[in-house]
């Protein structure tokens, strides 16, 4: 019975619920003092926890189970690392770009795009198989039906009448924006989304339900306001303003996440995140 809303993004399989809130709460305390406001009690904030749903169940090898260049499925999970790999390679210097014009699917291709994106500053460390891990992920969400409502009723437990915030990082704004739709009698509430791909056409974009039409998103009923924040780095966030797709009413707000570009982490403690947050709870506190 939280106020504000977390929800995570892709590669937290590992972890839980309070873990990530460790991470997030006092980040999201930081953006909010830096925005001028009062930071929120810890008993106001919970996090839509998913990341359980793609966890594998025990086996006698140690770690998740290994992948490479050759296991990557043709579709969607070759064209996120190779759109990963085009926009990594554009905002960071020492990422080395494609250079086959044709684009070529193929275990070469893909294996350049991994060895590339080790060099990046949001996949340095995670290793090539993480990184598959990570696409199949997205996959799995958009192509298994079970495995994506599995997903947004993780997060439909934690919308209750007093939620009034949602905070939602990466993928997670893809859960939160379909349930959002899927749920047009839920109270009026902000959506915050962080280092969203939502308007990614062809990857994320054309893949929503609802599905657009005539290149123009739903709206999603409960949201009375939206405030999208993306750094010009984030390789994730290919596109960064969703109001041309989603409606003018969305205030796009460009922020500098230094190194890590898509870290759910600075993207707390940014001033305009807060600022949008704070706007939220006290046009909340000012009607009660």
């Amino acid at each position: 019975m939280t106020r504000v809303v977390f929800v995570h993004g892709i590669a937290q399989e590992t972890k839980g619920e309070e873990s990530l809130l460790g991470e997030w709460y006092p980040a999201l305390c930081d953006g909010l003092a830096l925005a001028g406001a009062v930071p929120i009690g810890r008993t106001e904030v919970s996090m839509a926890f998913w990341g359980h749903v793609f966890r594998p169940a025990g086996h006698r090898a140690l770690g998740l189970p290994p992948l490479d260049a050759f296991d990557v499925e043709q579709g969607l999970e070759e064209e996120l690392l190779l759109g990963w790999w085009e926009a990594a390679a554009a905002a960071e210097r020492r990422v080395p770009g494609p250079e086959e014009p044709a684009r070529l699917r193929t275990p070469r291709l893909v294996q350049r795009a991994l060895n590339a994106l080790s060099h990046s500053a949001f996949f340095a460390g995670l290793g090539e198989s993480l990184m598959v891990h990570a696409a199949r992920q997205v996959r799995r969400y958009f192509t298994e039906p079970d495995v994506r409502s599995a997903v947004q009723d993780e997060f439909a437990k934690r919308v209750t009448d007093r939620t009034e915030v949602v905070v939602a990082h990466s993928l997670g704004s893809v859960v939160a924006y379909e349930a959002l739709c899927a749920h047009p009698g839920w109270r009026d509430l902000t959506l915050v989304t962080l280092g969203s791909p939502l308007g990614v056409r062809k990857l994320v974009f054309d893949r929503l339900v609802p599905p657009p039409a005539d290149g123009a998103a739903r709206w999603p009923v409960p949201v009375k306001a939206w405030t999208n924040v993306a750094d010009a780095g984030d390789a994730v966030a290919l596109v960064k303003e969703l109001a041309p797709a989603f409606g003018r009413r969305i205030n796009d707000v460009p922020v500098h996440n230094g190194a890590r570009a898509h870290d759910a982490r600075p993207y707390l403690t940014a001033r305009e995140t807060g600022a949008a947050v704070a706007r939220a709870l006290n046009q909340s506190d000012t009607s009660r």
